[in-house]
């Protein structure tokens, strides 16, 4: 295995993420505009590996992020307690009485059926985690002092201003001064991007980033728009990525980047309720590959790469190599995928037997 991972006798943590976490308002089978009412659920890309890897795989993970002093910061706090991540790295910052200066993320997501994709809209300006600025967090502490195995942290949260690169670079230089291993996820989004210098910007961020990065992780989609390689042969449905496609662009990137994991999820959106599933991982020179998953059906498609990333982790943490931690994050994604919200509501031993091919007859 080409990561040397920090035993666990040495680190609180297995991982600690940064990120922003918002709350999730789920219109359930109605459209965000005809609903009267919504579930909630707490969700943010990079917390969500850190919940995975709690939840579903029982590892020790924590959070760092930004919330306002209010109720719905207090909800977010109790969404979080559910779902078992440390909140001891968690910032809480005054509540100037209307949020004028500071506030918590809100994202209204409809999961999509058929030929209706899923929709999502955010209302996070003027967040807290987006204020969060180089010096606020005590690096040095949080992998020198008590230690974590691994960090992770992504493209979102470095896109919700310009303090927020900052932020993700210190935390990094530090995670490699004291030997934790860096996994980013370039989860490219138009939305937090276009108002701010698009793919220009994008590119410019994340490619000062990635000499840090030992594990890198996205979509075709991600690399292009994100780090600006393109797939060989691809038109402009871009989600209908080959494999073969991919291992090119990895070939690519490697050469340019010293990354020593590289992995993506393969989908092709055939509706938003039928996809075909699959996922690739590129380490030291070889290409493992997992199951490809035909017409997998879709409750809520929300999450499913970053559940990916929690399996394929864990796989990496647990000492099971590649091929076995690219099977894992594969069939997690898929398993998160049939249920709602972001975040995981599996088992590990529900993972095992996805990863086995056991079937979907009922358990009694």
């Amino acid at each position: 295995m080409s990561l040397t991972i920090r035993p666990k006798q040495q680190c609180r943590w297995d991982l600690v993420s940064l990120g922003e976490v918002m709350v999730r308002f789920d219109p359930g089978n109605y459209r965000i505009w005809t609903t009267r009412k919504f579930d909630v659920s707490e969700g943010g890309g990079e917390y969500n590996v850190a919940r995975g890897l709690k939840r579903c795989f029982g590892l020790d993970s924590a959070v760092v992020t930004a919330l306002a002093d209010n109720p719905v910061g207090r909800l977010i706090q109790d969404l979080i307690y559910q779902g078992g991540v440390d909140q001891d790295l968690v910032r809480w910052v005054n509540y100037d009485g209307v949020g004028r200066t500071v506030r918590n993320g809100l994202n209204f997501t409809e999961r999509g059926f058929g030929v209706r994709p899923a929709l999502g809209c955010s209302d996070r300006g003027l967040t807290a985690a987006s204020q969060m600025k180089k010096g606020d967090i005590h690096w040095d502490e949080i992998f020198g002092k008590h230690g974590a195995r691994w960090f992770h942290t992504g493209g979102i949260f470095c896109a919700l201003s310009e303090s927020t690169p900052d932020v993700a670079m210190e935390a990094m230089q530090a995670a490699r001064k004291h030997g934790t291993i860096i996994s980013y996820d370039l989860n490219y989004r138009d939305s937090l991007w276009k108002s701010i210098g698009g793919q220009k910007r994008a590119q410019e961020v994340n490619r000062k980033l990635a000499p840090l990065v030992d594990v890198m992780l996205g979509n075709e989609e991600d690399f292009s728009a994100a780090l600006g390689f393109q797939v060989p042969g691809m038109d402009e449905h871009i989600s209908n990525i080959e494999a073969h496609s991919f291992k090119k662009m990895i070939e690519a990137v490697v050469k340019e980047f010293p990354f020593k994991v590289v992995a993506t999820t393969l989908r092709k959106a055939k509706t938003a309720t039928l996809n075909d599933w699959g996922a690739i991982c590129y380490e030291s020179g070889s290409f493992y590959q997992a199951k490809q998953r035909e017409n997998l059906e879709i409750f809520d498609r929300v999450g499913g790469g970053d559940s990916f990333a929690s399996g394929l982790i864990y796989g990496y943490l647990s000492g099971q190599g590649a091929q076995w931690a690219v099977d894992c994050g594969a069939a997690h994604g898929a398993l998160a995928m049939t249920t709602p919200g972001d975040t995981t509501m599996v088992t590990l031993k529900e993972v095992t037997q996805v990863m086995k091919g056991v079937g979907a007859r009922i358990a009694r």
